[in-house]
């Protein structure tokens, strides 16, 4: 096990959060699905907690009631190689949630996500203030990350 492992509070719903994020990364599995007894809190029978992998970041969920929510101040950042890893990724982890700006997203269990393409870390990391300047300034306006308008601001 790792040593700090990301512990995720959904109302009720994370067996159905965990399958889905499963269906979305490559390299994911559960782990371990502990129940709740008869000493509750929850109802005797139904998960408690799933431990589970997603592209081999482990991750715990927990069924523990409605008295918590996720908000943005905790975001799981993704790294995509590619245009089509990003397309791909917003699209699946955005079905019935929301977008925000620079590559944010809520998903419909309300967890936020950073689609990061690594070429937006590349660009804004360049020596040259003005080409970086340029590519925050683009990205900026973004909802979804697109690549190729991040380079045609840099090459600006």
């Amino acid at each position: 096990m790792q040593k700090i492992t990301p512990f995720l509070w959904f109302d009720d719903q994370a067996e159905e959060a965990v399958r889905h994020y499963m269906s979305v990364f490559d390299d994911s599995r559960i782990v371990e699905t502990q129940r709740y007894g008869e000493a509750g809190p929850g109802k005797a029978g139904t998960v408690m907690t799933i431990a589970f992998e997603l592209a081999g970041q482990q991750f715990i969920a927990l069924n523990g009631g409605p008295h918590f929510t996720f908000n943005e101040a905790v975001s799981l950042s993704v790294d995509c190689a590619t245009q089509e890893e990003v397309d791909t990724l917003w699209a699946r982890l955005g079905e019935g949630g929301e977008e925000g700006q620079c590559g944010w997203l809520k998903d419909r269990y309300g967890l936020w996500w950073q689609i990061n393409p690594r070429r937006l870390t590349e660009l804004l990391g360049d020596p040259d203030p003005v080409r970086a300047g340029r590519v925050m300034k683009a990205m900026l306006q973004m909802k979804k990350i697109d690549i190729q308008a991040l380079v045609d601001a840099y090459e600006q």
